[in-house]
Parts: C-alpha cells; sequence; structure tokens
C-alpha cells in the first residue's frame, strides 16, 4: 500500500483514447513508440515507478488535442521484453491525480505536475457499494454483452467482489473516451455503478432515447 507522502509532484504521462484505469485495477498496455519506450525506462529508475495514464480530449472546432483535467496513476508492476525490443508492462492503478500544469523540458514524453488532493479515499481499503443488487445487474450485464457479441466467464463474474466487478467492467467494456472519462471522475463506486449501468442501457436502446424492442 502506498500513501500521499509516497505520491510524487511530477508524473510521467500517457495520453491514450480508451483506455482507462482505475484504483486497485490492472491495465495491460503493449509499449513500441520509442518515446514511451524512454518513459518505461525512465520509470524503472524511480521509487514509486508510476505513470499517469489521461484521457486526450479534442477542442471542439479546433482540432487540436488537450489532455482531461483527471487521470489515474498506476504503479508499473510487471514488465516484459519481446525479441523486437517491444515491451509490455502492466500498471496497477494506485490513485486518480488532477493535472495543474504540463511541465516543459527535453523529455521525449510528457510530464505534468499533479495533485491528489481529493482522492483520498483511492489509497484505502476496497470501496464497497451498498446498494448494488447483483443478480438484476448480471441480467442487464448479460443482454449488453449479448447486444454487443461480447464474451466472458460468467463463473467468475458472479463470484468477484462487487468493487472488481464494477471496475473491471468500467475498465474493460467498448464506452467512448467521453464515457470512459466519466466512469474515471465517478466519486464513488456506488457513482461508478450508476454510470455504467446507465451506458449499458442506453448502449442497449441503440444509442438513441427509444425503448428496447423485447
Amino acid at each position: 500500500m502506498m500513501n500521499v507522502a509516497d505520491l510524487p509532484e511530477i508524473l510521467p504521462v500517457f495520453p491514450l483514447p480508451g483506455a482507462l484505469l482505475l484504483p486497485r485495477g490492472r491495465l495491460p498496455l503493449h509499449i513500441f513508440e520509442p518515446r514511451y519506450l524512454a518513459m518505461i525506462e525512465d520509470c524503472m529508475k524511480t521509487r514509486s515507478r508510476l505513470i499517469g495514464m489521461i484521457q486526450p480530449r479534442e477542442v471542439p472546432g479546433t482540432g487540436e488535442k488537450r489532455l482531461n483535467a483527471i487521470g489515474c496513476a498506476g504503479r508499473l508492476t510487471g514488465f516484459s521484453e519481446t525479441e523486437d525490443g517491444r515491451y509490455m508492462i502492466t500498471l496497477s492503478g494506485i490513485s486518480r491525480f488532477r493535472i495543474k500544469e504540463e511541465v516543459t523540458g527535453f523529455s521525449p514524453y510528457r510530464r505534468c505536475s499533479v495533485e491528489w488532493t481529493g482522492f483520498q479515499r483511492d489509497l484505502g481499503p476496497v470501496e464497497e457499494d451498498p446498494e448494488f443488487a447483483r443478480e438484476s445487474f448480471l441480467v442487464l450485464l448479460g443482454r449488453y454483452f449479448q447486444t454487443m457479441n461480447l464474451s466472458t466467464d460468467w463463473s467468475s463474474l458472479k463470484e468477484a467482489e462487487t468493487e472488481l466487478l464494477i471496475n473491471s467492467l468500467s475498465m474493460l467494456c467498448p464506452f467512448s473516451p467521453e464515457d470512459k472519462q466519466a466512469l474515471l471522475e465517478a466519486p464513488s463506486l456506488t457513482t461508478r455503478r450508476e454510470t455504467l449501468v446507465t451506458l449499458m442501457e442506453f448502449a442497449l436502446r441503440g444509442g438513441s432515447g427509444e425503448e428496447v424492442m423485447q
């Protein structure tokens, strides 16, 4: 377990649309761009081994891409190198952060000054969702998976802890980058589950306000 004192003020960031990391979640990544290979090598030299996953967003009418204000830092916990020099890594989610400003310098990858205030719960124990109705949730999830032609190990889902279930689905389901950002910014596990349900129901309506044909 890390605490606030272990968290750095400057964080290397990896802008990757649609890639969501949540606290206590695990995100596998395939690294092949030279700047991000350098980022991984530099990260492994630090004590915290933290990388900030962040969603880029387009500024309407300009085509310019900026970083969202909130991301999630992951600790590099898995690493392997392929014969052609690519890296296969795993990031374990530690805590969300808020960007204060981007740091300029000679680094080939982007770095940001960040603050961790407001996300202390991320460093705590597994979060609970007292209002979670697993049976009805799994029924909805089954309809969503069928509609989206997705498959899963249902026995594992039925036995998974509530936080692991909700966060894993939030990370893995094929939602838009904007929807993934909403899931990231959810202030509690209950709010994230409610957002997840809304997104699945919206997909079942074909992305419209029309009712689903039963």
